[in-house]
């Protein structure tokens, strides 16, 4: 089974409690306004990989010691066979003797299309932050761009880790963006507020830096 990955990042702190492998999918149909991954969205078939290869990058990468998995995209559910292939892989990893981690995933589709579609992925996760992002509306909760996104928890997992965050609001002195440097290319990974990624382009330009591709941008 191929899934196609337009990215994976360890460690991040800022998709999900405690430290994290972070896999963002290639390929959304869905295409929200404002959406700070649209290099995620063109389905690129050489993004392609085995699911199993990327389950060893995340065995080899995090070597056990993780708190949780993040998916994100692109659209997830967009790939609903690999998808499950993905999320079977890591269950099986996590109870055949590895870390007790947990899946958090995001999509951009209403929870109710998930639950009548694909109801049998939803219970292989944890967590998950569904409904598409909306531009107009503030990012007022942790770990969601816009204020119509809940956090739905899915398991006793979930419930457990995750419920002292479902009304969590995002303050101002909380951490929502990270660095991430990847060969000759730096990588912003978060929920960024509205506003962030161009003030953070001018202070950059001002110190002679300037952003040659940038994923918030068609």
């Amino acid at each position: 089974m191929k899934i196609s990955v337009n990215k994976a990042h360890f460690p991040v702190t800022v998709l999900g409690p405690g430290r994290r492998i972070a896999i963002w999918l290639q390929g959304c149909s869905i295409g929200c306004k404002g959406c700070v991954s649209q290099d995620t969205w063109v389905r690129d078939p050489g993004r392609d990989m085995r699911v199993a290869q990327l389950l060893a990058w995340c065995r080899q990468t995090s070597a056990g010691d993780f708190d949780g998995v993040t998916i994100s995209g692109g659209e997830p559910f967009d790939q609903p066979q690999a998808l499950g292939a993905l999320l079977d892989g890591l269950r099986q990893w996590r109870t055949q003797g590895g870390p007790d981690f947990d899946i958090l995933c995001y999509s951009g589709y209403p929870l109710a299309t998930l639950q009548k579609k694909h109801a049998q992925l939803l219970g292989k996760l944890d967590a998950l932050i569904p409904e598409p992002f909306v531009d107009k509306l503030a990012l007022t909760h942790v770990w969601r761009g816009s204020a119509n996104q809940p956090l739905v928890l899915l398991s006793e997992r979930g419930r457990s880790r995750y419920a002292a965050f479902v009304d969590a609001a995002t303050s101002g002195e909380a951490k929502r963006m990270q660095a991430m440097v990847d060969g000759n290319r730096v990588w912003y990974v978060g929920i960024p507020a509205r506003g962030d990624m161009a003030a953070l382009e001018a202070s950059c330009k001002k110190s002679g830096l300037e952003f040659s591709q940038a994923s918030w941008r068609s």
